[in-house]
């Protein structure tokens, strides 16, 4: 027994604790001490000193308890758009759901949207996103309207404005030669040009220059190397390395963004990644969300050079995208993190879904043996994408010297009675109804289930008051992509007929 340290402010008893180098299978039983933000003492079993107050304390035997899980790909922007589309292919799927796409949004709806998105994150014991937000055409009130919200609810947030400076329609194969040239200006992708101005000198002036504020964590965000000029990819790494902060962007989600690379870049191979060794912008900062088009060689690269991938598996395969290297990445030493994506490609922003599509796709992509992926997949939601965050010493993990961010799970749930494996049962049964307290920063955000930080019933009320406009907004999108739908159908076609030197899509035998 040990002397519950003097400062804890916090007494977790009695738990299942998942250790960084613990039996993951069948976790230990241990009190931890909490202090304000922080961790600072596990041990089988506290006890009070002479004469010491007890803090407050969770009594939590028959509970396992697990660091945060990190969203490591995320866009708010969209979170309005869940359970709208089915069977549209990533091209397409952009025209519907993509900011630059729509009229500019009230203060109201990005609010309500910000939190929506938040809730369903921290309800399945998410405790730090990364969002990749758009806000096209920029607002600097939308930016203050999110990051307030994020303050408000009280999850951590590793925040980065999508940016880039090619048109999407010179960067989607075989859109400008088919599409008649009247139809061009409704073609946009994920991130459009501002016109005259500066995103990106605004974003380190206001935001990369502030003062740090508790739960706020800056990132960049390129688009796509495709949408980049070097110039910009340049001014990018100058800035993460010059504040130490990561980047994500995407790389190679479909086979129309690997074929791009193969018309664009014979210099390189048809390569971006070659490209981007070429231009210096590789190495830890880095973190490539989706990477399923990934050829064997790339892969060897990002292992060389410390860049890492966010994985999101539930997209990819709505978005007709393909099956990841998933075995590879792991056999090569790549860093994995697991994004839940846009909700209107991935709809649930869950990671017990992404973690079990993570692990079958691991199974079924690649019948080498390999790494056992229940543990690899708990690993990506938690150590992985806390390190892609630059963040790997201070969340994703439980131990002292690591921030209180955490989820409490209730082992008395059908999903882990009987309880065999805890990693396995976590990753290929639960779905998130086990989670019973969430903690960030040291601060019950949930507890017993019931949001502490923010009126939960107050948010679905603003989301429906905005629904209106979206969903009359929506339809508008839908009818013009109707008009348009005969050349989109014949550029997809052009993609699908065309060789890239690898496959990740099944095919019909």
């Amino acid at each position: 027994m040990s002397l519950l340290p003097e400062n804890t402010t916090l007494w977790i008893s009695g738990v299942r604790v998942l250790l960084p180098d613990g039996d993951w299978h069948q976790p230990e039983i241990a009190d931890i001490a909490i202090a304000d933000d922080m961790i600072v003492g596990i041990a089988p079993r506290y006890e009070l000193g002479p004469g010491q107050a007890p803090p407050e304390t969770l009594d939590a035997r028959g509970h396992l308890v697990l660091p945060g899980f990190v969203n490591a790909h995320y866009h708010s922007h969209d979170v309005l758009a869940k359970g709208t589309l089915e069977e549209v292919p990533l091209e397409q799927w952009r025209l519907f759901a993509l900011p630059a796409q729509y009229p500019p949004r009230s203060l109201a709806e990005v609010r309500a949207r910000t939190l929506l998105g938040a809730i369903e994150c921290l309800r399945s014991g998410m405790t730090t996103v990364q969002d990749m937000l758009t806000l096209y055409p920029f607002d600097p009130a939308h930016l203050a309207t999110v990051l307030q919200a994020y303050k408000d609810i009280g999850i951590r947030v590793v925040f980065s404005l999508q940016y880039g400076d090619r048109k999407g329609l010179d960067t989607v194969p075989f859109w400008k030669e088919v599409f008649p040239p009247e139809f061009h200006h409704l073609l946009s992708s994920a991130a459009e040009p501002e016109k005259n101005f500066d995103l990106l000198a605004y974003f380190e002036a206001t935001c990369l220059k502030a003062a740090p504020q508790p739960r706020l964590h800056w990132a960049l965000g390129p688009s796509a190397p495709e949408r980049c000029t070097p110039e910009l990819m340049a001014r990018t790494v100058a800035l993460a390395r010059r504040y130490d902060i990561p980047v994500y962007s995407h790389i190679y989600e479909s086979k129309g963004m690997a074929l791009q690379a193969r018309l664009e870049l014979q210099q390189y191979g048809g390569s971006l990644i070659r490209r981007l060794e070429a231009e210096d912008c590789l190495g830890p900062h880095m973190n490539f969300a989706h990477s399923v088009w990934l050829a064997p060689d790339e892969i060897e690269i990002l292992a060389k050079t410390g860049a890492g991938t966010v994985l999101n598996p539930q997209g990819n395969l709505k978005m007709q995208c393909g099956l990841p290297p998933i075995k590879s990445l792991m056999n090569a030493g790549v860093r994995i993190g697991l994004g839940c994506d846009n909700c209107s490609c991935s709809d649930a922003q869950n990671m017990y879904a992404a973690m079990k599509l993570f692990s079958l796709l691991a199974t079924v992509g690649d019948l080498r043996k390999g790494p056992p992926p229940a543990l690899e997949a708990l690993k990506a939601a938690t150590e992985g994408g806390a390190q892609g965050a630059r963040l790997g010493h201070l969340i994703g993990k439980l131990a002292p010297g690591y921030k209180a961010d955490l989820s409490i799970l209730d082992l008395s749930d059908p999903s882990f009675v009987p309880l065999n494996s805890v990693a396995r049962q976590l990753v290929h049964i639960e779905g998130g109804r086990a989670v019973r307290h969430v903690m960030v920063d040291g601060n019950w955000v949930i507890k017993d289930r019931r949001f502490v930080t923010i009126d939960e019933a107050a948010i679905f009320a603003e989301v429906e008051a905005v629904m209106p406009t979206f969903r009359k907004d929506f339809a508008d999108i839908t009818a013009r992509v109707a008009r348009l739908q005969p050349w989109l159908d014949e550029a997809q076609q052009k993609i699908a007929d065309t060789d890239v030197g690898i496959e990740r899509l099944p095919r019909l035998s």
